[in-house]
């Protein structure tokens, strides 16, 4: 089932951010637009690449009011020892939450019961802490990070004009559709 349109369910959880322990809640994801991406484990072989990959987008996400909330099975003393390992990792000026109760995996539907680890899901929370936008990806299929500043934009654009959509392929300033009777067969 999808979870576009729903809002996160209240949870707590232990993080490793900016070389220190904290904790995240279902409140932190409120108030700004959010990234959140769950990553299959730690000291693994595509998660650096794309954690490195989203640290590159995130002075950008930033800049448009959007937190960045990573995610695995792992606790937040395997994400220190990793961000410490790493020179990828070790870049990362975002959250790392640790989920070995699979709360969130659970929450979020991204985990892999078998293998007790989460898929590559990717979710765009709003201000609102709902859902607009998710993504999901077998564990072989690395993300592009930079592809959610265009749907991010999109969803911040269309927050703000309410009664207009963005069509495929729109950047921000292009024109957007007002859906009516006149466009109806004519698109």
């Amino acid at each position: 089932m999808s979870l576009v349109g729903k809002a996160i369910e209240p949870f707590k959880a232990d993080a490793y951010l900016k070389g220190e322990f904290t904790t995240i809640t279902d409140n932190d994801l409120k108030g700004h637009w959010s990234v959140v991406m769950f990553y299959p484990a730690d000291f693994s072989f595509v998660c650096p690449t794309e954690l490195e990959d989203l640290q590159e987008q995130y002075a950008t996400l930033q800049s448009l009011g959007v937190e960045v909330y990573s995610v695995s099975e792992d606790t937040h003393f395997v994400h220190k020892a990793w961000h410490d390992e790493s020179e990828a990792v070790g870049k990362l000026q975002y959250a790392m939450i640790g989920d070995p109760s699979h709360q969130l995996a659970r929450m979020f539907d991204v985990l892999d019961e078998d293998a007790g680890l989460a898929q590559r899901g990717t979710f765009i929370l709003d201000g609102n802490g709902v859902v607009q936008s998710m993504e999901i990806n077998a564990d072989g299929i690395g993300r592009n990070a930079s592809e959610y500043i265009d749907r991010i934009k999109a969803g911040q654009y269309v927050e703000a004009h309410p009664g207009e959509v963005c069509p495929a392929k729109w950047k921000q300033g292009e024109k957007t559709l007002t859906p009516g009777l006149d466009l109806v067969g004519k698109l």
